[in-house]
């Protein structure tokens, strides 16, 4: 398989990695415009690298979208004029959604968003519980970590987390809302609370507390922000007959024995951390959403869709407001 990664930022290094260890047979050629990222792309994968799609030959099979998410809609285009399956990180906006959904169409080929927490056994394991359980749950989760610290190496300008329409608490809104109505059900209501407690200067909150309402009964307390010195993902659920708690990885979910008063760890599956990234990042799920993505291209159904992206869109939209 040939595959060209658009974008060689953070997580185009993660791709381009993760793609050499799933299978080191692929051909991968990476794209950018900036020179420096050419050079370190060269430096340390050994790929060919060119700063357009235009360079690279017409016999590449996939393109995986990597760049700031206000430049996906044009790139996807372009890719899927050229016959590519797309794989496209989180965009953030929904510009040119219904038209790329019906250009793949069109062309027979495969357009794959991510949301790489759906792709976490532990989330699996809390949608099992919470329909085990069979009765409305209330949950309080925490998300947030301060702004600089994501990208330390990157002036805070320079990446897209600082923009309005991409900022980085709907960035984290983006990843999470998914996963939260996969394990809870369709959010029918939301409440908010936000606030500037940084003195950055952002054009947008850094602090935003939400009350999500679920059809199904279940209610949630959503804290999510930009501000926390430590990086956090901190969840509880609970009702008379449940208790669970998970602090973002997966040797951190655990659920109450009511009968013997104890927490007793769930095992959660494998976890592979890369040094330098917050603790809560877990490499496994990234490689699992590759994998899935070349299983779709075989017609397996993804987790994930532009679709449904599009409502969690319009949730974010509601909360921002």
């Amino acid at each position: 398989m040939k595959v060209c990664v658009i974008g060689l930022g953070s997580m185009g290094q993660r791709r381009i990695r993760l793609l050499k260890e799933i299978d080191s047979e692929i051909v991968i050629v990476g794209i950018d415009k900036n020179e420096e990222r050419v050079r370190k792309t060269i430096a340390e994968s050994g790929i060919n690298c060119y700063s357009d799609l235009a360079e690279v030959s017409d016999d590449m099979e996939c393109a995986f979208v990597c760049t700031s998410p206000q430049y996906h809609a044009s790139i996807i285009e372009e890719c899927l004029k050229r016959n590519l399956h797309v794989f496209s990180e989180i965009n953030l906006v929904s510009d040119r959604y219904e038209e790329n959904s019906h250009l793949a169409k069109q062309k027979e080929r495969v357009l794959f968003l991510s949301s790489t927490p759906l792709y976490k056994r532990e989330m699996q394991i809390l949608s099992e519980r919470v329909k085990q359980n069979g009765r409305p749950c209330a949950y309080q989760y925490h998300t947030g970590q301060y702004l600089p610290d994501w990208h330390p190496w990157e002036n805070l300008k320079d990446f897209f987390v600082s923009n309005k329409e991409t900022n980085g608490c709907r960035e984290i809104f983006a990843i999470e809302l998914p996963w939260i109505q996969f394990v809870f059900g369709r959010i029918i209501r939301v409440q908010v609370l936000k606030r500037e407690l940084t003195s950055l200067h952002l054009e947008f909150p850094d602090t935003y507390l939400v009350q999500l309402e679920h059809e199904n009964g279940h209610v949630g307390s959503l804290a999510v922000d930009v501000v926390s010195r430590q990086a956090v993902r901190r969840l509880e659920v609970y009702n008379e007959d449940l208790y669970l708690r998970w602090e973002g990885t997966p040797d951190t979910l655990y659920e109450k024995d009511i009968g013997e008063d104890t927490l007793k760890q769930i095992p959660a599956g494998e976890y592979i951390h890369k040094q330098g990234y917050a603790a809560t990042i877990n490499e496994y799920a990234y490689r699992k959403e590759i994998e899935a993505f070349f299983e779709s291209l075989k017609g397996e159904e993804p987790l994930y869709s532009f679709e449904k992206d599009k409502e969690t869109l319009d949730i974010i939209d509601e909360i921002e407001r």
